[in-house]
């Protein structure tokens, strides 16, 4: 290991992050049948639980990037996965549908600068040429953890209940913010396992950021850039197909088929499972074409590509006669769903520079809208309806809007004014 680059370290550690992140995020869909019944609440209930989660995260993206970006990484990421364990744990002592709410909103809210403060931590330890790729395998953790947390915490609340699960799950993320504050550094210059070669290799092949430290990022120049717009219209797209798999998409299984809790868990992991290779696959796909062809279509291009897959395998969940092909189908869509988070993260880097934090939080700001908008509005639209046909019909809507979004996103427009990259 003494010859194991350290910055391949640190994406090992932000991986095991993203699998934690979402091992705690998915636990309440994996133990939606228990908690509805120990607490006597319904399903739309149940969808104003998920999506309070969803509205803190996204109410806290940009404010918790802009601490990265001022107090760097090291010292936020540390206290976000603090407090997210702390509240991971309280939903354990959450005893009615109001103190769910709170404890699930103030979780959300906790979690909410874990992605931002990667993107900023990645910004100065990985050259360019490896962005797409770390993004990738970043992400592929949050898959891997929400397909193994589905039968892993299925199988600890049928053990230990659910209230102990959520304690377990705490623990070990308090156990891991004391790792990360004693190994990591903002700056790879600062850490002391790294090699001289290293060192300069990352300097010279890094994006530069310490023309753009003199100038901090207003809200105005924010909000007036069309690809901070663009970047947000799409990811909104993409996290409002998604999330109905970290949420719904068990109990959907579960009472369309009429199968177990525990098959509907085995099930639920494949989609999730297909995503994590999504991740890599687009990331590998980004770098490559980043080498041989231009920078915008390197962005662009997996993102299409992603959100057309999206497109068939929405179309095939709803012409599924059976659980198979429903979940191949659903495979398929999280598959391409999962191909666009490297481009749209890598985007955010690349216009966002120093200031990649903010941006990362603005666009996925608006993409866990899209999460919050998702987990209320399916099972009313199910009520609405009686079907959940009409859901996955305005899912292929966003699909479109998202494709138009990313041929006019273009990631060498740096977000700060006359700044070039």
């Amino acid at each position: 290991m003494s010859n194991f680059p350290v910055r391949y370290k640190l994406v090992l550690s932000t991986f095991s992050l993203t699998l934690l992140l979402y091992i705690d995020r998915v636990g309440i869909s994996a133990a939606k049948g228990v908690v509805s019944d120990d607490l006597g609440l319904s399903d739309t209930q149940m969808g104003w639980v998920m999506s309070a989660f969803a509205l803190g995260y996204a109410l806290f993206q940009v404010p918790s990037g802009l601490l990265s970006d001022r107090f760097g990484p090291r010292k936020v990421i540390t206290g976000i996965v603090s407090i997210w364990s702390v509240f991971t744990m309280a939903t354990g002592f959450a005893w009615n549908y109001l103190s769910m709410l709170v404890v699930r909103f103030l979780f959300g809210a906790g979690e909410a600068g874990a992605f931002p403060g990667i993107a900023r931590a990645n910004l100065t330890w990985i050259p360019l040429r490896e962005r797409g790729v770390v993004t990738g395998i970043n992400f592929s953790g949050s898959r891997l953890g929400a397909a193994f947390a589905f039968p892993l915490v299925t199988f600890i609340i049928t053990s230990i209940g659910w209230r102990w699960s959520f304690y377990l799950m705490g623990a070990v993320g308090l156990v891991w913010a004391v790792f990360w504050y004693k190994w990591f550094r903002d700056m790879p210059e600062d850490h002391s396992g790294m090699g001289e070669d290293e060192k300069q290799m990352i300097k010279s092949e890094r994006q530069t950021i310490a023309a753009v430290k003199a100038k901090p990022l207003s809200t105005q120049t924010l909000l007036g850039s069309a690809n901070i717009w663009l970047a947000m219209l799409q990811y909104f797209s993409s996290n409002f197909i998604f999330f109905f798999c970290l949420t719904w998409m068990l109990p959907y299984l579960a009472e369309r088929f009429e199968v177990s809790a525990m098959e509907a868990s085995v099930y639920a992991m494949f989609p999730l499972i297909f995503g994590a290779v999504g991740n890599w696959f687009s990331g590998g796909l980004i770098d490559w074409i980043y080498k041989r062809a231009s920078w915008k279509m390197s962005r662009s291009l997996p993102a299409l590509i992603g959100f057309a897959l999206v497109g068939v395998g929405v179309l095939g969940v709803l012409l599924s006669a059976d659980i198979m092909w429903a979940v191949g189908a659903l495979c398929v869509a999280v598959f391409g769903a999962d191909m666009t988070l490297s481009p749209s993260w890598s985007f955010c880097m690349d216009i966002g520079k120093a200031n990649s934090g903010a941006v990362s939080g603005a666009m996925n700001m608006a993409g866990n809208v899209g999460s919050f908008i998702t987990a209320i509005l399916f099972p009313y639209i199910v009520q609405w309806t009686g079907t959940a046909d009409t859901f996955f019909i305005i899912s292929e809507i966003f699909v479109a809007i998202a494709i138009i979004a990313w041929l006019f996103m273009n990631p060498s427009k740096s977000i700060v004014p006359d700044e070039k990259v």
